[in-house]
């Protein structure tokens, strides 16, 4: 059965896939199991989320763990690594030009300043569903935001103030019927080392509804989120 810290029991209907396998019971966590606990797995136990996931799922984080991946390709001298005459990555340009703020403030008024027609996005790190985000074209903006938002861009992540990501906002990106969409894969990670995983075949792909792309601060335009659009005029 799945090892529970302050827990909630529920009724899930379930299928057996292995012939052998026998009656399950299943509980639900509400606190992210961590190995200092000291509960003891046994041999019919497993917790069906790895440690630290937040290094993936948290967007400060994951900037940071692809920085480093990068840098770990160069050390290998692996092809992935491989860049083009400008200096893009020909195989790792899947995400944007990234900084954190207010720590990467600087960095980033000098990306910034490089193409002053751009736009970017900004994300807070910790949230989800579309909230907190919007759009910038002009450094003012951002001077405005921190204002707004009583912080500093000069102060640290580790300051306690609510970090945000900026990124290169995709101004035009492959589109079906003229709508903006995302592509959701879901799948099954067994073991990280080595890694071995199991992609589900069925795929779900998330629309916005209007194809409209002038509007600046129209979220319902930007963001694919079923948070976000399940709230637009269809």
């Amino acid at each position: 059965m799945l090892l529970l810290h302050n827990f909630s029991i529920r009724l899930i209907a379930y299928s057996h896939v292995v012939p052998s396998c026998g009656r399950m019971s299943i509980q639900t966590i509400r606190n992210v199991f961590s190995v200092d606990t000291v509960y003891r797995l046994s041999d019919d136990q497993m917790v069906n989320h790895f440690p630290n996931h937040y290094e993936l799922t948290r967007k400060d984080l994951m900037i940071k763990n692809m920085k480093r991946y990068r840098k770990e390709l160069a050390k290998e001298a692996s092809p992935l690594e491989e860049k083009d005459e400008n200096g893009k990555y020909l195989y790792l340009e899947f995400v944007p030009v990234m900084f954190m703020l207010p720590a990467d403030y600087n960095l980033f008024v000098e990306e910034f300043r490089k193409s002053p027609s751009s736009t970017w996005i900004m994300k807070p790190c910790g949230k989800a569903q579309g909230k907190g985000i919007f759009l910038i074209n002009k450094l003012s903006q951002i001077k405005k935001w921190s204002r707004d938002s009583r912080t500093s861009t000069f102060v640290t992540v580790n300051s306690g103030k609510e970090a945000y990501v900026i990124s290169l906002y995709i101004d035009n990106p492959l589109l079906i019927g003229g709508k903006k969409f995302d592509l959701r894969l879901y799948v099954l990670v067994t073991s990280y080392r080595p890694l071995k995983c199991y992609i589900i075949t069925s795929k779900c792909l998330s629309f916005k509804y209007t194809p409209s792309t002038s509007e600046l601060d129209n979220m319902f335009v930007h963001l694919t989120n079923v948070a976000i659009q399940k709230h637009g005029v269809s």
